[in-house]
């Protein structure tokens, strides 16, 4: 892992929030009429167009994540092995392009068993350099007691463990009939998991975890400081445990894809440390022109403005780089 990234330099980023859509994967979904179930369509994804983007970006290295939905529809012997061939599929990618992809390996929740299975497998067999979880898979949020075993298992392989929003459930569907779920839904769903992992101390209890939240945080740095405000009655009242904040919130890294504004960064820093803040596009979901504007924005203002550009390299390049070393 030292030599993989000797080559990185202040130009060269690293990306740690981009998603692979295998055919194997895109087949399950047409399968169950679930292409549309995150309520948008999937991109098209090939490597050979990512590598491109990587190129004229200066991308060095990208972390592969399988996109939502999770291929869970009822059949954990099914899911088992739509996972198991996406995870291969990323594998074969890294090994494929040596120093350009890392990859997170997808779970087969909401069987947790199955979960631990194939997280060793990708670990151990496949060389993952982490695990995927979704927010939720069918209902089963993060936070929950029966996800104590795995979490168990994923603190005593000091595994990097990237979130992803998924579609919420259960849920009344009239509440997001307008808006798509990308729009704002995914951010409240990614605090809702994190503020559940917080509320039971998760990340306190298993602190080898590093835990990288998506979207710029989503709505934590606003809604850390109002947990933080109301913890303490909330626990006279016997509605939580005693919540460890400085465990709890030492094992959480951002990810800035979806808002690469120096406002985002700022906002971020109330509630972390800037070694913390990991560069992000959300290819193919962003599209490479909207990708390259904010890329120049983001350079532009993290190499002039005072405040941030001691940060640069750390957000760029130099936090990824030891976030991945760490897990090894």
């Amino acid at each position: 892992m030292a030599s993989f990234f000797q080559t990185i330099s202040a130009q060269s980023f690293i990306d740690v929030h981009s998603h692979i859509i295998p055919q194997s994967y895109l087949t399950a979904l047409v399968e169950h009429d679930a292409l549309l179930e995150e309520g948008f369509p999937l991109p098209k994804w090939n490597v050979d167009s990512q590598l491109k983007w990587m190129d004229e970006a200066g991308v060095k290295t990208s972390v592969l994540t399988l996109a939502a939905p999770q291929p869970y529809f009822g059949d954990i012997h099914e899911s088992r092995k739509i996972i198991r061939q996406a995870n291969e599929a990323a594998a074969r990618i890294k090994k494929e392009h040596p120093g350009r992809f890392l990859w997170c390996a997808t779970l087969p929740l909401p069987d947790v068993n199955a979960a631990i299975d194939e997280a060793r497998y990708a670990l151990d067999s496949l060389h993952a350099d982490g695990v995927k979880l979704a927010t939720n898979v069918r209902g089963q949020y993060l936070g929950a007691p029966e996800l104590d075993t795995l979490m168990s298992f994923l603190n005593e392989r000091r595994a990097v463990v990237i979130l992803h929003p998924h579609k919420p459930e259960p849920t009344n569907q009239d509440v997001m009939a307008q808006t798509p779920l990308a729009m704002q839904e995914y951010l409240s769903e990614t605090t809702r998991a994190i503020a559940n992992m917080i509320c039971r101390n998760v990340l306190a209890r298993y602190p080898n975890m590093r835990v990288v939240v998506p979207h710029c945080g989503a709505y934590l740095p606003i809604a850390i400081p109002r947990m933080k405000s109301l913890a303490s009655v909330m626990q006279r009242a016997k509605l939580v445990e005693e919540i460890d904040w400085e465990g709890n919130l030492a094992s959480l890294y951002y990810d800035l894809a979806g808002s690469h504004s120096p406002e985002a960064i700022r906002l971020l820093l109330t509630i972390t440390s800037p070694s913390h803040l990991l560069y992000g596009s959300d290819y193919p979901y962003v599209t490479p022109q909207i990708l390259s504007g904010s890329l120049k924005r983001m350079k532009g203002y993290l190499f002039s403005e005072p405040d941030l550009q001691p940060y640069k390299d750390m957000i760029l390049w130099e936090n990824a780089q030891n976030l991945f070393r760490r897990g090894r």
